[in-house]
């Protein structure tokens, strides 16, 4: 295995190609990401149903991560669909406007978030279009907010909102991320990603609606929180508890909290992750320039390289893959900046378990392999599972050697496909633990991921075919139960 970190890619109007997310599932894609801020409920079931037909022509489990929209706040619609503000001008934010069909003009515009007046005072600073316009907001009327321009610019329909500092009061889950919720579930959705969750509360209500949506398909999604409201800050522990996984969702999260703050939040949000058994993804901007250069900048390919050396199990692409000219070649080149990161990583194995303490049997057959295999440097760990939490602890911890989670899950195989270093195979698992051995052995030679003579460590549960169960460890020779 050449690649440890995963690729997460969005796909839109550029990428809703066979053929195209043939390609990119080919030049690496790991997990495809659906965002349901664009689109109705059929296009996402229509570009769900288009993953697994690509994936299945590409021979391989590609999982689905839909994203919900969340309460993005914004402005309405303008005349000309924009207008231009510049420094010192007088502009008005307008709760009821457009209620009767009214359009924005040079003095003011709608909102679509009509509490956005009690959740101000005078002296906030609102950032529009991604902190590209500053309003310094000078009184509130009633439901008018009266702002004076400080930094000015091009403002179109639909440009989201935000308070520097954070502190509006709008719910991380909105009527229509509920009915999206169904919807990502009718398709089985292998991840669902949470917009501008604040605390652990809203996390678990996420769950809830996801696990009684997915119900009738037997079907209960990964719940990924997406770190982007300052408030989530504080809370990220608890978030971290309530969720799978977080993304590092740079963009509002630089809105909110400042450029100059996120690197180091990046580097910390992502090391939490890690040391709670969670997985992490790492958003936004990545490869920006790719939109519409067929080469990212110096500074991007920087980006995505330190984002693997702080650890992150993904690195995810946007527009790059949903609109840009170049959604197959920007793949490659994420996959390519990986590989030359990963070899320079630092393995820190010994120390890291210096002070770990076992909770759970698998827990610690899990650390047991991954010490095994760094001190007798084999070939590859080989964890026979069906929940795939061994490979989830194994994969918490820099080690050089691949590790393969062979499973009777379909459902198992998507889950593993966000989890650092790990490659998941279908194995049906039938049979004694010696049968089951040798299954393993002949996947493996066939594949061409290990040769006869070879070193690799093995777990598994015995009885086997038990979720949670993974108790034994095995140091085997290729060739050896021929």
């Amino acid at each position: 295995m050449s690649r440890g970190t995963k690729i997460v890619a969005t796909i839109g109007p550029a990428s809703t190609d066979l053929n195209v997310l043939i390609r990119m599932i080919r030049a690496g894609v790991d997990v495809v990401r659906l965002n349901f801020s664009h689109g109705k409920a059929q296009d996402h079931i229509d570009r769900a149903n288009l993953v697994r037909q690509a994936a299945a022509e590409c021979g391989r489990e590609v999982a689905i991560m839909a994203d919900m929209q969340g309460p993005k706040i914004r402005v309405g619609k303008f005349e000309g669909g924009k207008i231009d503000l510049a420094k010192g001008d007088k502009f008005i934010l307008d709760a009821k406007w457009g209620e009767n069909g009214e359009l924005g003009n040079q003095e003011r515009v709608g909102l679509d978030y009509k509490n956005l007046p009690n959740d101000l005072r005078a002296g906030d600073h609102l950032l529009l279009n991604d902190g590209l316009i500053v309003l310094v907001v000078d009184r509130i009327v009633s439901n008018e907010i009266y702002t004076t321009v400080k930094i000015g610019g091009e403002l179109s329909n639909n440009k989201g909102i935000n308070r520097q500092g954070g502190g509006l009061t709008a719910p991380a889950l909105t009527a229509k991320d509920m009915e999206d919720i169904k919807t990502a579930m009718s398709f089985q959705a292998d991840f669902l990603a949470i917009s501008f969750p604040k605390n652990a509360t809203d996390m678990e209500m996420a769950r809830q609606l996801a696990n009684i949506a997915g119900e009738p398909y037997g079907h209960k999604p990964q719940m990924i929180a997406k770190i982007e409201r300052a408030e989530a800050i504080p809370a990220l522990q608890e978030i971290l508890n309530a969720s799978d996984g977080i993304m590092v969702a740079r963009g509002d999260l630089a809105v909110e909290v400042g450029n100059a703050a996120v690197p180091a939040l990046q580097k910390r949000m992502i090391r939490m992750a890690r040391d709670s058994n969670k997985f992490a993804i790492t958003a936004t901007q990545m490869m920006e320039s790719m939109i519409f250069n067929a080469v990212p900048t110096r500074a991007e390919v920087s980006d995505v390289a330190n984002a693997v050396l702080d650890g992150t199990d993904a690195v995810m692409t946007s527009a790059e893959t949903a609109s840009g000219r170049y959604p197959v070649e920007t793949v490659e080149m994420m996959s390519a900046v990986c590989i030359e990161a990963e070899l320079s990583e630092y393995n820190k194995l010994d120390a890291d378990f210096l002070n770990v303490r076992f909770t759970r049997i698998d827990q610690s057959i899990a650390y047991g392999a991954l010490f095994t295999a760094h001190h007798l440097r084999v070939k590859a760990i080989v964890a026979l599972t069906e929940s795939g939490s061994t490979p989830l602890w194994m994969s918490r911890h820099n080690i050089d050697t691949p590790i393969f989670a062979l499973t009777p899950s379909v459902t198992t195989q998507r889950k593993v496909s966000l989890y650092r270093n790990v490659r998941s195979h279908y194995l049906v698992q039938q049979g004694t633990s010696a049968e089951v051995l040798k299954q393993a052995e002949d996947l493996l030679v066939a594949e061409g991921l290990a040769k006869k003579g070879d070193m690799i460590v093995v777990t598994w549960g015995s009885p086997m075919g038990q979720a949670g169960g993974t108790n034994a460890l095995k140091i085997v020779k290729i060739g050896e139960f021929s």
